[in-house]
């Protein structure tokens, strides 16, 4: 799985748990891309499935390039406000979150 900032190689407002560290055999596919602070965009490229990821720092607009559906949490740890985003679909610039589950 390659992490990586929109013209920058970096890992930007994600923080990643160690689980993420190690390859998953089973991935969303495609990218998950973000807007983090000071209008920067981010993206993960093939996110695990099934594992809640928590945002480092302030995210928000969701863009979901991957080929299934994924959930973003308005709290840590995927918990408070959901918003699923099937795939190809984008939310709002305004909508704010702190984590996200893929193939939930």
């Amino acid at each position: 799985m390659r992490l990586f900032r929109v013209g920058v190689a970096t890992l930007g407002g994600l923080a990643l748990s160690a689980s993420l560290a190690t390859t998953s055999a089973v991935a969303a596919g495609g990218h998950f891309i973000w807007e983090g602070p000071k209008g920067k965009i981010y993206s993960v490229q093939n996110p695990p499935d099934h594992k809640c990821l928590d945002m480092g720092q302030g995210a928000r607009a969701p863009h979901n390039e991957t080929k299934k559906a994924l959930v973003v949490y308005s709290s840590k740890k995927c918990k408070g406000a959901a918003t699923r985003l099937a795939p190809g679909q984008h939310a709002a610039r305004n909508l704010a979150f702190s984590s996200v589950i893929f193939n939930p």
